[in-house]
This record gives structure tokens, C-alpha cells and sequence, in this order.
């Protein structure tokens, strides 16, 4: 059984412009061009060769359809980019709004004074 998290071996078995295929036992998975690298990515294939086996870290199961997804660039993270908790203040835009008259009516006094 694989679960979210795992960090697992598969084998690339093709590739798209928007990734690349792997298969792992009965699975078939997609590395989304995404969860390759943190870097721009323009060529999938320079990342893995076909029939290589790599590591990756799965992201999501479907036991159903018998399908993963799957990111490289997350195993050489120790930091998951989206993981963490957050505090929401529950106000939203609201503090950027109030203060965006006053950065503005700053802006323009500094450059009143600078170009007088």
C-alpha cells in the first residue's frame, strides 16, 4: 500500500511536455513539470531516462484507479513548501487596504519634495 509522503522507487516510462510518466507495481504515476525542480524546467527528459529508476515522494493515491502523483523536487526538500501551519488573521486584504492610502499619500510627498 502506498501512502501520501512515502518516498518511493519508480521506473520513468515516458514523458510530455507537462511531465513524466513513471509505473510503481500496478501504479501509474505523473511527475508534474511542477514538482520537478524549484528551477524553470524547459526539457522533462533532461531530468530522467526512460527505464531509470528514481526516487520520488508521493503526493496523492487513487487505490481506485491505480494512480499516483509524484515530485522530485520535494525529495531533496526538508522543507515542504506548502506544509506548515498558518495562522489566518481572518482579515484578508483588509490591513493592506487601510494602509494603502497612507503608503500612497507618502509616495507622493516624497516625490514632491525630491523633484520641487
Amino acid at each position: 500500500m502506498i501512502n501520501i509522503g512515502d518516498v518511493i522507487h519508480v521506473t520513468v516510462t515516458g514523458y510530455a511536455p507537462y511531465g513524466i510518466f513513471v509505473k510503481y507495481n500496478d501504479y501509474i504515476g505523473l511527475i508534474h513539470i511542477s514538482e520537478i525542480s524549484k528551477r524553470f524546467v524547459k526539457d522533462v527528459s533532461k531530468y530522467a531516462k526512460l527505464d531509470e529508476i528514481i526516487c520520488v515522494k508521493v503526493l496523492d493515491v487513487d487505490d481506485v484507479n491505480k494512480k499516483i502523483k509524484c515530485s522530485l523536487k520535494r525529495m531533496y526538500d526538508g522543507d515542504d513548501k506548502y506544509a506548515g501551519n498558518y495562522l489566518e488573521s481572518g482579515r484578508g486584504f483588509a490591513p493592506l487596504k487601510e494602509k494603502l492610502p497612507v503608503w500612497i499619500r507618502e509616495t507622493n510627498e516624497y516625490y514632491k519634495k525630491k523633484f520641487k
